[in-house]
């Protein structure tokens, strides 16, 4: 059955999100012990990634957190330090992954609708959207707040069946995570395809194909044709 839309992940598969928040979060770390952090920065750094992976990349006091578990307390003289670098590095740094604004130009012209399903706060998804200039391309986005619930559950993936208002089988979900984006969008019946080129994460589901480029993309809408 032909191709009637692509939905896709966000973060490491649109985005390169994982290497932004690295640049990111490592300016803030440098400029908080500069700023009197009695911590050296590999060990601070470490641990700070350690505790995105405990409370989610997503979270807005992850910097208040840190401090108060490296000495107990906040000084809002160091968080404001590690606050600004962090914000100065965000500025005009978040980008697509090369050659995806031209790989959807291809696929809305070719008549697909495109959109999203990311596990970010709706606000935080639309802004990255609308940070890297593709917000335009997608006509559905479905973030946490639309259903509370994360991939792989099968609620996000059902929510945008319903708002592109296709069946299953006529929609491709393309991601990087294969336990996450791979095994929630099979099990609603979904074609599949794994974003290799931002893979962070192995997994034992297996994706039908297998995207080394973005631009990969138009090679398997012309399969299922």
């Amino acid at each position: 059955m032909a191709l009637k839309a692509i939905l896709f992940d966000l973060d490491n598969t649109l985005i390169d999100f994982v290497e932004f928040k690295k640049q990111c979060s490592n300016a803030a770390i440098r400029a908080m012990v500069e700023a009197g952090l009695g911590m050296e920065e590999e060990k601070a750094s470490a641990l700070l990634f350690k505790m995105y992976d405990d409370f989610g990349w997503e979270d807005q006091k992850i910097f208040e957190k840190f401090l108060k578990k490296v000495s107990g307390k906040i000084d809002y003289r160091i968080l404001a330090s590690g606050i600004a670098a962090y914000r100065r590095v965000k500025t005009g740094n978040l980008r697509p992954y090369p050659r995806i604004m031209e790989t959807l130009i291809k696929l809305k012209s070719k008549g697909l609708t495109l959109g999203i399903v990311s596990d970010a706060p709706k606000m935080q998804a639309w802004l990255r959207l609308a940070e890297t200039n593709i917000s335009e391309f997608f006509d559905v986005v479905v973030a946490l707040e639309d259903t509370g619930r994360m991939k792989p559950s099968r609620m996000p993936f059902k929510q945008a069946i319903k708002k592109l208002g296709f069946k299953s089988e006529e929609i491709l979900f393309v991601g990087d995570n294969p336990e996450r984006d791979i095994k929630g969008a099979k099990g609603v019946g979904m074609k599949t395809a794994l974003a290799e080129y931002g893979q962070l994460i192995k997994g034992k589901n297996k994706p039908d194909f297998v995207l080394k480029k973005p631009f990969d993309l138009l090679k398997i809408v012309e399969k299922c044709k």
